[in-house]
């Protein structure tokens, strides 16, 4: 029988087992991300790359996003216009691949590595230079509301749908 799962209680990371970390770390990126405007769709595998998409509320931007456990570089994401996502102690960042790599050369040797110039595959760290750590700054993904934001002006069905209120109305 199924174990009930009606008493919610956290999850410890570590009991996770490889997908199930994947797909957490894709719902806490997600849920950050959607305080910047976006709104993310798993990828079912990956996609140019992708392991899912940022779209933005401007509806023009569309980020290829792929999600790491640290931050990682590799050969194949160059010239790809991939975004890398990767968590660093309880912060998440967010840089397109490419820019990560310039950013890579000018403050560590990772680029100097036998896995980046002689099998030129990539480079992944848990631990990040200071020095690195600072470049990054502004492309670390700031909570920006720590709960749903209230608006004391109107009820949220008519600042966030109008349209679908008058559609509904009128069928009362």
């Amino acid at each position: 029988m199924a174990e009930n799962c009606t008493h919610l209680s956290p999850v410890s990371y570590n009991a996770l087992n490889a997908k199930q970390k994947e797909l957490f770390n894709f719902q806490k990126v997600a849920a950050r991300l959607a305080d910047y405007g976006f709104n993310c769709i798993k990828l079912a595998d990956d996609w140019q790359g992708a392991d899912f998409l940022a779209y933005h509320i401007n509806g023009t931007t569309t980020l290829k996003v792929q999600l790491k456990s640290r931050v990682t570089i590799k050969h194949k994401y160059r010239g790809k216009d991939i975004w890398i996502a990767f968590p660093h102690k309880r912060d998440w960042y967010l840089i397109e691949h490419d820019r990560l790599v310039e950013k890579v050369g000018e403050c560590t040797c990772w680029l100097l590595s036998d896995s980046w110039n002689v099998r030129m595959d990539g480079y992944s760290s848990a631990s990040i230079n200071p020095k690195l750590l600072d470049s990054l700054s502004g492309n670390k993904l700031e909570p920006i509301y720590d709960s749903i934001p209230e608006d004391d002006k109107e009820p949220l069905s008519r600042t966030c749908w109008p349209d679908t209120e008058k559609k509904y109305a009128s069928q009362v």
